[in-house]
């Protein structure tokens, strides 16, 4: 059985026999099989191994009891200089009932991807099982994932690797808030800067199990597998079942060093998109929606320099609060008489474009759609007791019911025929709890292509109640993630900071809301809010109209900025510094050929010392020189200092790269939750 034995830093030149001596020198340890066991890309008992089965499958028609014994290899193909494939032969005592496709690829930016599909000989086949699995060493010693909950998602979780099987099983029909959303190994201390990680992501939007596994004889391996049900997937003779795809990624400079490379794999992957300055109206309006309490919000965007302006919840029919309406996709003809015509055409007319919430996955139980079809409602009993329980008030649409899918497709069809909008934020606000996620998952991303396909110059944000669904797998088919949904700047800090270990910036949704957080009550300056926001898909979602004249002009400053800088914000590369403790943090985002960077110094809580430490910038060209100077956001950032240090009165300071990479520049001591932003530009030619 062919084994997958080492992925990671570069061997160097090995010919033949030389591989051959690495692949074979694995002792025998006592007390166990009597040839050395490194498990094949399907180990099972047969090969002597007593680890998580990787596949788990038997004919239909057989007790559930009678797995897949045994694999036989008919096929090694090496497609390319950086793409295998390999198939497999499941087999049980009658003999052979189905073939095993294992496909590894090794990308331009070093991201390896194996993806799998299992076809049906000539006898029904249930499949329980199909996963990815890839070795790491035994110096891989530590473990970080992530937790979270709605709007407080991406919250790091570190340990010392156990022996034994560490799993996440994701049952919410999506990711979650508390997806692993990243399973990283590596070497004791590992941090932003150094050490070498190695890391799964699972390209899947519904169920997973991801993992890692530890052996007392020193195997170690990631794992990752679509979680399915009894029955989710059933293949008739001859049918193909395709899992989702599993990415991996290393780096010996930590975890900076894998944003490096899968940055632009990801780049690559999702489809591209303007990044305008937006506008939604969610917290400026809620539901109280009408030409005349919108129409002053549209010229304030116009005015501070908004590109694009999203209408929110609200819109349709009966929709006066989120216990209603939910599946009827058709325009309120109370609240928009006219339908939305007079409101794109005054956001047209400043400048703008348009664009839409929508949430076709779900249906309010009080509703036309649900009255019409309660076949296609994914929930089950009376007024006074329905299983699974209501979730916002609402249930999850059967998109794999007859007729389902096709009648979303039609209503927001219908409505982006007779609209011009260039935007649909996708929101998603409950776990599935009914039905095959497996099933569902696959339904929505069928939509989703047709949708695409026929509206090719719409772009789609992905929202589940915020960032419960960022994925690999809906990132192909979408332009944009709504991050969370809190627009609390300091809580977005960190959410922001560990989701774009994975995400581009620029794929990552961040507004700036009103000085009082809605979901956290904190109050924070504008210029917290503003630095915060830059540094993603920049947007807005508070209500201008209440702002002074002097909050519109800092705003119109900071839109004006995020456009002149958006070709580097959303191209170069993110730089994230290891602070000293864990009172401030230090985001960058320098250019691809280094002359130029823009910093963010954040102060999360008060500072334990009374003189900060001098500020790095790693990542910079070490011989050229740069000037270091201060941009004014929002307003002065509150400075606890009689005097701060001289280059920052003077405004600037010039340094060579190597100067500011190794000794650095002292900085303001801020107060908490205050931010300041830098630019460092190259003065010399290279």
């Amino acid at each position: 059985m062919p084994r997958l034995f080492h992925w990671g830093g570069d061997l160097g030149s090995l010919r033949e026999p030389q591989l051959a001596s690495l692949a074979s020198a694995q002792a025998v340890p006592p007390s166990s099989p009597d040839i050395p066991v490194v498990p094949s890309l399907f180990a099972n008992r047969s090969d002597g191994f007593g680890g998580w089965p990787t596949f788990r499958a038997h004919r239909a028609d057989a007790p559930a009891s009678r797995f897949a014994t045994r694999f036989a290899t008919r096929a090694v193909e090496l497609v390319n200089a950086t793409s295998i494939r390999v198939v497999i032969d499941a087999l049980d005592d009658a003999g052979s009932f189905a073939a095993i496709e294992w496909m590894l690829a090794l990308s331009p930016e070093g991201i390896v991807t194996i993806a799998l599909a299992t076809t049906a000989g000539d006898t029904r086949v249930a499949i329980d099982r199909v996963a990815a699995s890839a070795p790491v060493p035994a110096r891989a010693s530590e473990l970080l994932d992530f937790t979270g909950l709605w709007a407080y998602e991406r919250r790091p979780q570190r340990g010392r690797v156990r022996d034994g099987l560490t799993v996440r099983e994701q049952r919410h029909g999506r990711p979650g808030h508390d997806a692993p959303f990243l399973t990283v190994v590596g070497t004791p201390g590992f941090s932003f800067r150094s050490g070498e990680v190695w890391a799964l992501h699972h390209a899947w939007s519904g169920d997973s199990v991801t993992g890692l596994e530890s052996l007392p004889a020193g195997d170690r391996r990631l794992i990752a597998a679509e979680l399915l049900e009894s029955g989710d997937v059933v293949l008739e003779a001859g049918e193909r079942y395709d899992a989702p795809d599993t990415v991996f990624a290393f780096s010996a400079a930590g975890l900076d060093g894998l944003s490096e490379r899968l940055h632009p794999f990801v780049r690559r992957l999702s489809p591209p998109a303007e990044r305008p300055v937006m506008l939604n109206t969610w917290e400026a309006v809620y539901f109280d929606q009408s030409l005349e309490k919108l129409a002053p919000l549209v010229d304030a965007a116009a005015e501070v320099g908004v590109e694009r302006f999203v209408l929110d919840d609200g819109w349709f029919a009966g929709r006066t609060d989120d216990k209603r309406a939910l599946g009827d996709w058709t325009v309120d003809p109370e609240r928009w008489p006219d339908g939305l015509h007079p409101l794109i055409d005054a956001v047209h007319a400043r400048g703008m474009q348009f664009g839409l919430w929508v949430e076709p996955e779900k249906v309010s139980p009080n509703s036309a759609l649900a009255h019409d079809h309660p076949e296609w409602v994914l929930a089950a009993g009376d007024d006074t007791a329905q299983f699974p329980p209501t979730w916002r008030w609402q249930h999850s649409l059967d998109l794999t019911a007859d007729g389902a899918a096709d009648h979303v497709f039609a209503a927001l069809d219908a409505v982006l025929s007779e609209y011009p909008i260039r935007f649909l934020k996708w929101d998603h606000n409950r776990a599935l709890h009914a039905g095959s996620a497996a099933q569902q998952t696959r339904a929505l991303y069928a939509l989703l292509d047709r949708l695409r396909a026929a509206h090719p110059d719409v772009a789609i944000e992905s929202c589940a109640s915020g960032g419960a669904r960022i994925d690999l797998g809906i990132a192909r088919r979408v332009h944009r993630f709504w991050t969370s949904d809190t627009n609390d700047a300091l809580e977005r800090q960190s959410i922001q900071r560990y989701t774009s270990i994975l995400m581009p910036p620029e794929l990552l949704g961040g507004h700036v809301g009103s000085h009082r957080a809605h979901i956290t009550g904190r109050t924070h300056a504008l210029s917290l809010r503003l630095v915060t926001a830059l540094f993603g898909h920049a947007g807005i979602e508070w209500d201008l109209t209440r702002t002074s004249d002097d909050e519109r002009r800092k705003i119109a400053d900071w839109a004006a900025l995020y456009r002149d800088e958006r070709e580097l914000l959303h191209g170069g590369r993110v730089v994230r510094t290891d602070e000293p403790g864990d009172d401030r943090v230090v985001h960058a985002v320098v250019d691809q050929d280094a002359a130029r960077a823009l910093i963010a110094l954040v102060q999360l809580t008060a500072s334990p010392v009374a003189t900060p430490p001098r500020l790095r910038l790693p990542s910079l060209a070490s011989d050229r020189v740069y000037r270091l100077e201060a941009i004014e956001v929002g307003g002065p950032a509150h400075v606890v200092q009689d005097a701060p240090p001289a280059w920052w009165q003077a405004g600037s300071i010039e340094l060579t790269g190597r100067a500011l990479a190794e000794f650095g520049v002292p900085v303001p001591l801020l107060a908490p939750e205050q931010a300041i932003l830098l630019r460092a530009t190259a003065v010399d030619t290279p």
